[in-house]
């Protein structure tokens, strides 16, 4: 039997008073950021970001949490597709934003970029990531790298219909241990689980539940050393980075986006939502904090 879902949506235009200054489990999202990448917050309590695998059902999902009430366009100077809706849930509003679907986030295609950069500079307050419980190791690949981004998201252990019909189980609750944050067993097409999933993306959103997601901390010595250096070189360069370990990773990896974004000092731009921070100290593509990467990948 479905659970009985209790969801309101809501129009886009409906206005709404937004959070005071110090309240508790007030929102953690980057409005100046989220604006830049094209998501305008006012009005809104958090913003839920929608991520996945394609055909895991993660459209079933959106469709189902903002009931068919959504707004479509397309990303900021891109040709990629973009969804929005929204929900009322527990008297706070919500914004979803469903994300292009990708396998991972390393930004080899254009849809990864997007969902990479949103999640990393845009800081929703709860990042959703839909999984296929029938392919989940294939799945994980996207779980885990996320989770290196974010530590705020619940997993939505999707397609459990299909599971229980190839007569598959999965342990959600060694699941949610493994992986440090919530995880929903829903079945969106026919309702079950939403109401579940609901509840721990608010609690997640509000505070009531922090994640502390697995992350791997091993690194060969030589590597652990530039990662500190790059890690404290980022942040002297662009304060307020949000994740400056993930970015230094990327960094040692040769990720030519990100080293474009260092150079050029959108980066800094990315985690103000505004023009030129930063640019100031790296002007140049052969600055010490690119050139020390390159001397520890060589």
């Amino acid at each position: 039997m479905a659970d009985k879902i209790h969801i309101e949506p809501i129009p886009l235009t409906t206005t709404h008073s937004a959070h005071g200054a110090g309240c508790d489990g007030c929102a953690v999202h980057n409005a100046g950021a989220l604006l830049k990448l094209g998501v305008d917050m006012q009005n809104w309590d958090y913003v839920v970001a929608l991520a996945g695998n394609p055909n895991t059902g993660k459209s079933t999902v959106f469709n189902a949490l903002t009931g068919l009430r959504q707004h479509t366009g397309n990303w900021p100077g891109k040709t990629v597709a973009r969804a929005e809706g929204g929900f009322v849930y527990s008297d706070k509003r919500y914004k979803l934003v469903d994300l292009p679907g990708t396998y991972s986030l390393l930004a080899t295609s254009l849809d990864e970029e997007i969902a990479r950069d949103f999640i990393l500079f845009g800081q929703p307050d709860v990042t959703i990531i839909v999984v296929d419980a029938t392919r989940l190791e294939r799945n994980l690949n996207l779980v885990l790298q996320t989770l290196e981004i974010t530590d705020r998201a619940v997993v939505c252990l999707n397609l459990m219909d299909e599971a229980r019909r190839h007569k598959l189980q999965v342990d959600d609750r060694r699941l949610a241990r493994d992986l440090g944050v919530p995880v929903v067993p829903t079945s969106a097409r026919q309702g079950e689980g939403l109401q579940d999933l609901l509840q721990a993306v608010h609690e997640v959103a509000t505070g009531q539940v922090v994640g502390k997601p697995f992350r791997m901390q091993k690194e060969p010595k030589a590597i652990k050393g530039a990662l500190d250096r790059l890690v404290s070189q980022l942040i002297t360069a662009f304060p307020g980075l949000p994740n400056a370990r993930w970015v230094a990773l990327r960094l040692l990896d040769g990720d030519e986006s990100i080293v474009q974004a260092v150079c050029s000092g959108e980066l800094g731009q990315l985690i103000s939502g505004t023009p030129d921070v930063a640019h100031r100290q790296l002007t140049h593509p052969r600055t010490e904090l690119v050139e020390r990467k390159m001397e520890v990948a060589v």
